[in-house]
């Protein structure tokens, strides 16, 4: 038995496939079964007068849409088939039956995401997968070559790290104030101490009422952090990282990107050259002056702003120096202008949105706890947290990757619900 992919690289002879029926057609004397395994599709022919009378009505009567089946066959090259190749069967094994699959004309999205369980068999999301998973090993092999050690935070928690009306509240023994992670950043803080590079990859939970296409409730983060790393070192690190991911994704999955009809061009573009960086400010002047949009200095951009930004470069844009007042109480205040703070934000091109959030932090006690007033949490909350401004403090920082949103990004998908098998948002828990 072999894979598809390998009875291609065969090319002529006999082969032995496995897999599942993706499409078939029929009539009085042939039957065309195109199979799909894991590696790529293949058409199968049964001819009714070179075969059995047996193996002829079961490819009539049971090889049917997502039936499991094995064939034996002779393959040889055709250019006019899907694969650009065809197995003339000799034994067909229907394995398992199906019957009446229910994705077949209607495709509409809610259909399609009710069907979730069956429609990851499609090409799209079995490319969008294979993808996913090339992602998550990039992310682990570019930390650990560069010194980083795996380490986890637990995902019930006891504090709010990105503000308290995104917390998922959990019945915890009856407890009150327990959390879903948000971040696993309080948490890891700590493990630099002993570490000094770290980094993770795991779920995380947003309460945001949102509904657009970049929002899930629930979805995957890598994150970083490091002790002794400075503000240049944190924007490094990320734009690294996204290289490093591109790279691989180039390297690995070209036919799932030819399969999802993604401009590689633009892929390529993206990581040949150094990113762009910008302070909040520039942003605002180029916004002004290239798309006649002013926003009031202060504000957070929008999705409509980072989406203006980044039709202006075809590589990621780092944006620095944010104002303090729409940042997190961890980041640091920029020593030469207190009113900002050595935050950056990572935006995609095409209109992807934010991909990277991070920050150099916070080290001096007194500011953070202030910070934390300011927001209205209650400093004495944080105690194991303010601990690791006491006893040896160093400069450190980090960041925080939405796996989903750069895979969205990389494999050019309408919608980053299409990123993750299982997709939860406001609106949808199942299937």
């Amino acid at each position: 038995m072999m894979s598809i992919k390998e009875a291609m690289e065969q090319g002529t002879g006999q082969v032995s496939i496995r897999g599942w029926v993706h499409r078939e057609r029929k009539s009085n004397q042939f039957a065309f079964i195109i199979v799909r395994d894991s590696t790529n599709i293949i058409q199968c022919i049964v001819e009714k007068d070179k075969v059995p009378q047996r193996l002829w009505e079961d490819a009539i009567q049971r090889a049917t849409i997502e039936a499991s089946v094995i064939v034996h066959g002779t393959i040889r090259p055709e250019k006019r088939a899907p694969s650009e190749y065809e197995i003339d069967i000799t034994d067909l094994e229907i394995i398992g039956e199906s019957h009446e699959f229910p994705i077949t004309k209607d495709q509409s999205i809610e259909f399609l995401a009710d069907m979730r369980h069956l429609w990851l068999r499609s090409r799209k999301m079995t490319a969008i997968l294979k993808i996913r998973s090339t992602v998550f090993g990039a992310i682990h092999d570019y930390f650990r070559e560069n010194g980083f050690y795996e380490y986890h935070s637990p995902l019930f928690q006891s504090v709010q790290c990105e503000g308290g009306s995104t917390l998922f509240k959990v019945d915890y023994f009856g407890q009150k104030d327990v959390f879903l992670a948000q971040t696993w950043q309080l948490y890891a803080e700590p493990a630099i101490f002993a570490l000094e590079k770290i980094y993770t990859i795991a779920p995380s939970f947003r309460a945001e009422k949102s509904k657009t296409s970049r929002h899930l409730t629930e979805y995957w983060h890598a994150e970083m952090e490091a002790a002794w790393a400075t503000f240049d070192d944190i924007q490094n690190y990320g734009e690294g990282l996204l290289k490093c991911i591109v790279g691989r994704v180039l390297e690995k999955n070209q036919d799932e990107l030819r399969i999802l009809k993604r401009d590689i061009k633009k892929l390529e573009s993206a990581v040949k050259k150094s990113f762009v960086r910008m302070t909040y400010d520039e942003v605002l002047n180029i916004l002004k002056d290239k798309c006649k949009i002013e926003i009031e200095w202060g504000k957070d951009l929008r999705t409509i702003e980072e989406d203006e930004l980044s039709k202006m470069f075809d590589t990621p844009i780092i944006v620095t120096n944010y104002p303090k007042a729409v940042k997190a109480f961890y980041m640091k205040e920029d020593s030469k202008n207190p009113t900002v703070v050595h935050g950056c934000d990572f935006i995609a091109p095409e209109c992807y949105g934010e991909i990277i959030g991070g920050s150099e932090r916070e080290s001096d006690i007194t500011q953070i706890e202030k910070r934390l007033r300011e927001q209205g949490e209650d400093p004495n909350q944080y105690l194991f947290y303010l601990d690791t401004r006491k006893y040896g403090s160093v400069p450190h920082g980090g960041f925080g990757l939405g796996v989903e949103r750069v895979i969205a990004w990389v494999c050019g998908l309408d919608n980053i619900k299409d990123a993750i098998p299982f997709p939860r948002t406001m609106l949808r828990k199942t299937p």
